[in-house]
């Protein structure tokens, strides 16, 4: 009779039985798997985690690990995690958020928590829309994209995350899609081990809302199709002008360099600047 085997990441989720939060087809199941093979690898104490979430999506991914979380108010997270850091800097503060919660109701928390290089690692994942709540227009939805809010396809320029967290302060900072695993991994690793604050971006697909609105498909292949045909490494990019760039998504390293983190008003640790 064949030994069943369990997944040696399971110890690492919260015992009893949980439902199941995400949608089928939905990337969030995979950064939860991408974020604890980041962990088991750099053999971090899960006493010494705090995971932060708000609302939306990927908000959901604390509630299945095994570590002290908070779960709250829409936008918030980097506020909570201001007051933790404030209050226990030894503690590893790690936020999942989604692209609605950290740059829309919570893009003020994330202008300021990058200007002051606040020690924490934020893994932010993008679906381009407001997923959770119906597949409203979000910062990051792309122009013309249609959207339950834009019907006749959104007119707002989205927001470039990286370029807006390098602008603001950040210090870390990268984008891969769930479709890179191995690169995805890789950056979290570095993320977690980085002092000061880190974004890593991971797009992701949403075949329930962003999927059936915009690209007429509830089809996740499809959609993480759409993804990589739009993707280009920074490396190659480099060598094109912007129009040809234009609606393209840019992965890879953006920034990574030391400078001291934010302690409280006018307190800082000693650092390279």
């Amino acid at each position: 009779m064949m030994q069943q085997k369990t997944n040696p990441l399971r110890k690492y989720i919260r015992n009893g039985k949980l439902p199941h939060f995400f949608c089928p087809g939905c990337g969030c199941g995979q950064i939860l798997n991408y974020f604890l093979k980041a962990v088991d690898d750099l053999k971090i104490d899960f006493n010494k985690i705090v995971t932060i979430g708000g609302v939306g999506c990927t908000a959901r991914i604390p509630i299945y690990l095994n570590t002290d979380s908070l779960h709250g108010v829409h936008g918030r997270t980097l506020a909570w995690a201001t007051g933790i850091k404030l209050y226990r800097p030894e503690l590893k503060v790690i936020i999942f958020a989604g692209d609605g919660d950290l740059v829309s109701i919570g893009g003020n928390h994330f202008l300021h928590a990058a200007r002051r290089n606040l020690d924490v690692t934020v893994i932010l994942v993008n679906n381009f829309n407001f997923a959770m709540t119906g597949g409203q227009v979000a910062p990051t939805t792309l122009l013309d994209s249609v959207t339950m809010t834009t019907p006749f396809g959104s007119k707002e320029k989205p927001f470039d995350i990286c370029e807006l967290a390098v602008c603001a302060g950040a210090t870390y900072v990268t984008r891969w899609s769930t479709v890179k695993p191995i690169q995805t991994i890789k950056s979290i690793k570095k993320a977690l081990q980085h002092e000061g604050f880190s974004l890593v971006e991971i797009l992701s697909q949403c075949p329930t809302n962003f999927g059936r609105y915009a690209l007429k498909t509830g089809d996740p292949q499809k959609v993480l199709e759409w993804i990589e045909n739009k993707s280009i490494l920074k490396i190659k990019a480099e060598k094109f002008s912007k129009d040809q760039l234009k609606d393209k998504f840019i992965l890879g390293e953006f920034i990574d360099k030391k400078q001291p983190v934010f302690q409280g008003t006018s307190l800082f640790r000693e650092g390279d600047n």
